[in-house]
């Protein structure tokens, strides 16, 4: 009976249509991991701008119309910019870079519509990276562009004695 009653509630949810997306793990790159929120735990407008938000981390295309796979993409622009960066820049580089990974990612990967992010100026972002000598100073450009596209605040970090 216990068994038929759970059938029952998980049918009702399911026609309802307020079955929660199931989500396929973590693809935040691991060393990111700890400094965004996890993925499971974002709300996410539809299931394709989750889909979205995975292709702008990974480069995978998940059933989404009018996707190209590939480069670029987060996780490899994290892992080049730590490398632009050394040894010395990354711990302070690391979170900014994650974080901003998943500002940019977020509203990108909205509706277009409704986003205040698209791909050219994903391109645009790209091309600053790519031009600034120091990279910490390229992703606080990008994120203060970014921020100011999106509508949020600059988020301050202490610094250091």
């Amino acid at each position: 009976m216990v068994l038929r009653r759970g059938w029952t509630v998980l049918a009702a949810v399911a026609l309802l249509g307020i079955a929660p997306v199931a989500r396929a793990g973590e693809f935040v790159r691991a060393d990111c991991r700890s400094v965004v929120r996890p993925t499971d735990a974002i709300r996410f407008d539809t299931d394709e701008h989750l889909r979205w938000y995975k292709r702008f981390w990974t480069g995978t295309c998940d059933h989404l119309s009018f996707c190209f796979s590939g480069s670029p993409n987060w996780n490899d622009i994290v892992g080049k910019l730590l490398a632009k960066g050394g040894p010395a820049e990354q711990p302070a580089l690391l979170p900014k870079a994650c974080r901003l990974g998943q500002l940019i990612g977020l509203e990108w990967a909205r509706d277009k519509d409704i986003q205040k992010i698209s791909t050219k100026d994903l391109k645009v972002f790209n091309s600053m990276l790519e031009a600034a000598g120091d990279p910490l100073k390229g992703v606080e450009a990008v994120d203060a562009k970014a921020r100011a596209m999106a509508g949020q605040p600059k988020v301050l970090t202490p610094k250091k004695p």
